[in-house]
């Protein structure tokens, strides 16, 4: 699973810290800006069998960016706004109320 926000420092490291220890999931993260911490790459998006995006915008950026890259891939759009700092209570706990309904 790869989790995509704009930055890769709050929302989408916390997924991929939630989901680590997830049974069965190799989980990874990134952020569409260019000065992410961990930018959105092409490698990153073949790697993924599924992509969670925080935001439409973040999917929108995805697409444009890596169309032809994205085949037969799930990208679900978790609509969570930039408003939790890394790890926050409240958003595990809506990462943890979104996220597994869309595990296979």
């Amino acid at each position: 699973m790869l989790f995509v926000c704009s930055q890769n420092k709050l929302r989408s490291p916390t997924a991929e810290q939630v989901f680590a220890n997830y049974p069965g999931v190799e989980t990874r993260s990134a952020g569409t800006n260019r000065d992410a911490e961990t930018p959105l790459s092409q490698e990153l998006v073949e790697w993924a069998d599924v992509v969670f995006v925080m935001e439409r915008q973040h999917r929108s950026k995805l697409q444009q960016r890596f169309r032809a890259h994205l085949k037969s891939k799930r990208i679900i759009c978790l609509d969570i706004k930039d408003d939790y700092g890394f790890m926050d209570p409240a958003l595990t706990e809506m990462l943890q109320a979104k996220v597994p309904r869309h595990l296979r």
